[in-house]
């Protein structure tokens, strides 16, 4: 019997962040879905597959990610070459624990991942969970946005669950109606949505956590579980409502992946027969330990879960 599935689909880049001396930067593989892909991989058992969909180059680089995906267990059977593009870089700066990010992307080889309709299905046929972000629709063309949504709500009427990010970031954007509008239509989609709230507020208006809820139920989600930095996590949908407030807080060295480990944390536990109260607590306890160590992918922040039982 075939393993399940977990396809996370978007862009992966090299990664520049800080060793912890002046002057001195460490080089690394990493983009918001593939970080959540990593950390699945270390967290599920081995009758689970998590697999890679994106768009690649034919240089030392794009080789370079391929072979540290492979190393790390992540499936790359729907990784795509392209021979004209290469994969792009970021930087990430801190002040006080928070990041900035400086992108080189421009030409990103990942801006063709939905360029082929065929394969786009090929590679989401009998998948049990396809996990995409805001990020992932705000690097591709209008007419590529809009095929990727198609796929992926066909593969929802096969039996797909979609899991969605917003991960709201405008400068990737040509405008902030466009992303709000695209943001919606995947909402629409996608039985599991994990924003936010900072951004949800900021680029929405939401009041609160539960009008971010109510707007993207309307939307036609399933279930929303609204992140709010270490606050308190409100959820809602069609398996319920409530909120999650013991979470222990942590000031943050690095604040980079937080979000994105909470994501696996949360599905890992989900996905492992947890309820989602249980699961909330699973993805917080995950990112607490991520936001205390310097960059995206943090092997001792899921040594210190799996220590814990």
């Amino acid at each position: 019997m075939t393993a399940p599935m977990i396809l996370s689909i978007g862009e992966a880049m090299v990664e520049l962040s800080q060793a912890g001396r002046d002057g001195l930067w460490q080089v690394g593989i990493a983009g918001d879905t593939l970080n959540t892909a990593w950390y699945l991989r270390r967290l599920l058992p081995d009758e689970w597959q998590v697999g890679y969909f994106t768009r690649v180059g034919s240089g030392e680089f794009s080789q370079r990610m391929i072979d540290f995906l492979t190393a790390e267990g992540i499936d790359t059977a729907h990784v795509g070459r392209d021979p004209q593009r290469e994969i792009g870089l970021y930087a990430i700066s801190l002040k006080d624990g928070e990041r900035s990010f400086s992108y080189w992307r421009d030409s990103s080889a990942a801006k063709g991942l939905a360029d082929d309709p065929a394969i786009l299905a090929q590679a989401l046929a009998g998948t049990r969970i396809a996990y995409l972000s805001g990020i992932t629709l705000a690097i591709l063309p209008d007419e590529a946005r809009m095929a990727l949504l198609q796929a992926l709500r066909e593969a929802r009427a096969l039996g797909t669950q979609v899991v969605f990010d917003p991960n709201l970031r405008p400068r990737l954007w040509p405008g902030t109606a466009t992303m709000c509008d695209r943001v919606e239509a995947a909402a629409a989609i996608s039985d599991l949505i994990l924003p936010s709230f900072d951004d949800e507020r900021d680029h929405f208006g939401d009041s609160d956590p539960q009008a971010t809820i109510a707007r993207y139920l309307e939307r036609g989600a399933g279930q929303v579980i609204v992140k709010a930095g270490g606050d308190p996590v409100r959820y809602g949908g069609n398996e319920g409502e409530g909120l999650i407030d013991d979470l222990e807080r942590e000031t943050p060295v690095d604040t980079t992946s937080a979000g994105d480990s909470f994501n696996a944390g949360y599905l890992a536990a989900r996905l492992q027969g947890a309820d989602v109260g249980s699961a909330i607590r699973a993805g917080h306890e995950l990112s607490r330990q991520v936001i205390r160590h310097r960059g995206a992918l943090v092997r001792e922040a899921v040594e210190a879960v799996l220590a814990q039982g």
